[in-house]
């Protein structure tokens, strides 16, 4: 069953005037959104994986179907020369069809530097399945003003995503034994096939260690130190391992918001990870997937809609702590405060709110059918709060 997703209509809109982009973590389904929700579109597609023979022959001789509107390159970023192939079919034939190139975390590793196609495309981040998603809402969220939260419940829908996390195949299956293999088979392709191939990395045995360390690191101000420390290495490889693993999807860091007004830290980011299912730690998971769902909003509003959107935790010195800030334009949106039980007034988030000018603040608790509003915080159910996000 192919679930749609909601960034279909942007790339259709997009794919009008330029290439289009599609990148994101390993089996988070973009080819399937490639081929089952954008091609469908057109009358005719043709398709290219740079993993089939007798298509990367077509390629390199310049043969292209003659009756297609539409074409797709897949794995593409393969080819060391991938970049100038693509700029000179684009070149030659943009008037005739429509381009979409879909590829893992090294397309846009690789489109990054010396960027000949600079010009030529919108780049899309596909992300895992949001409650928003799943529910098939299509929120319009207007920046500075409040989040369109209603009164529903979608607590069940919300337990299964956060036990099952946001990628395509487990959505659908919603299986245990099945999501254990999962977690098995998509990390040891992810560290022996896609990082492997990176010429910069050697000890691909102490990175996907590292890998493995991870996950009882969500939520916490991540220390590089202390990860040397139980990988006995250097700080340096630490450090690069770790950007490594970001760019290739694997977890996502977001740092604190530096203003004098309250004292703020400046240095240990939080982490994150894209599959939120390998969280054991219930506190840990549940913040997770929050901030999965806020990092997938404020990455959408930076590549559609041109805004500077960002997405910070707030700690001064004092160890006062609000899990997360949303900025645009380095301006202040909205704070969310995660709870599992715990309805009372986080004192954090007036605090903040007061000295920061914080429009919009909110206390989301893992409880049913909840939604007050206390000394104008929203202190509101968790399932209501996500599926007012995109």
């Amino acid at each position: 069953m192919i679930k749609p997703r909601n960034i279909t209509p942007y790339i259709l809109q997009d794919l009008q005037e330029k290439m289009v982009f599609i990148g994101g973590a390993r089996q988070v389904g973009k080819t399937t959104l490639a081929r089952e929700l954008i091609a469908p579109h057109f009358q005719n597609l043709a398709y290219f994986n740079w993993d089939n023979r007798q298509h990367r022959q077509q390629l390199m001789k310049g043969e292209m179907i003659a009756d297609a509107d539409m074409v797709i390159f897949d794995e593409i970023h393969k080819y060391k020369k991938w970049k100038s192939l693509v700029k000179g079919l684009y070149d030659s034939y943009s008037d005739k069809y429509k381009f979409l190139i879909t590829g893992n975390a090294r397309l846009n590793i690789y489109r990054k530097g010396d960027d000949s196609l600079l010009g030529r495309y919108h780049y899309f981040t596909l992300n895992p399945f949001t409650l928003a998603e799943i529910l098939k809402k299509n929120n319009e969220l207007n920046i500075f003003n409040e989040l369109p939260i209603e009164n529903s419940d979608h607590f069940d829908d919300l337990n299964s995503l956060e036990q099952f996390g946001g990628f395509p195949e487990m959505v659908v299956k919603q299986d245990a034994r099945a999501l254990r293999r999962w977690h098995q088979e998509r990390n040891e392709r992810l560290f022996r096939e896609d990082i492997r191939d990176l010429d910069v990395v050697r000890d691909i045995a102490n990175i996907q260690l590292l890998g493995d360390f991870l996950p009882d690191r969500v939520g916490s101000l991540l220390s590089a130190n202390s990860l040397r420390e139980d990988l006995e290495v250097s700080y340096r490889a630490i450090s690069h391992w770790l950007d490594i693993l970001e760019q290739f999807y694997y977890h996502f860091r977001i740092y604190p918001f530096h203003e004098r007004r309250v004292r703020s830290i400046k240095k240990e980011p939080k982490l994150y990870l894209h599959d939120w299912s390998q969280v054991k730690n219930p506190a840990a998971r549940y913040e997770n997937i929050i901030a999965c769902h806020l990092n997938k909003l404020v990455v959408f509003l930076n590549e559609y809609h041109g805004y500077k959107a960002a997405l910070f935790f707030l700690r001064n010195v004092a160890k006062k702590e609000v899990d997360f800030l949303v900025t645009v334009n380095n301006k202040p949106w909205f704070c969310v405060e995660a709870k599992l039980s715990d309805t009372r007034l986080a004192s954090e988030l007036v605090y903040f709110r007061d000295r920061l000018e914080i429009p919009f603040c909110y206390q989301v608790v893992r409880i049913r059918n909840h939604d007050v509003v206390t000394d104008n915080v929203r202190i509101v159910s968790a399932d209501r709060f996500l599926a007012a996000l995109i």
